[in-house]
């Protein structure tokens, strides 16, 4: 795994850590991050972040949000 995932509520830092992929709800569809990923920078809608890690395949519901990739690292600002 080479893709750096940090994920950050206004509460706390929820995730950070590598994985495999991560797939986020755009507020045009859901869609997925892979290692290599274009550079992005998206809002997010009310749905489910879905991501594989070491550990398996973790969900979180979210309410809003955005996301930035680049570089292999993804950095979601959510709200729960």
């Amino acid at each position: 795994m080479s893709l750096r995932l940090r994920i950050v509520s206004p509460e706390r830092i929820v995730f950070d850590g590598e994985i495999e992929s991560v797939t986020a709800p755009g507020v045009s569809g859901e869609f997925q991050v892979l290692k290599d990923h274009a550079p992005l920078i998206s809002c997010l809608d009310k749905g489910t972040v879905v991501y594989v890690d070491g550990e398996g395949r973790h969900e979180m519901e979210i309410s809003s949000g955005f996301v930035e990739v680049n570089k292999n690292k993804v950095s979601l600002c959510i709200e729960l």
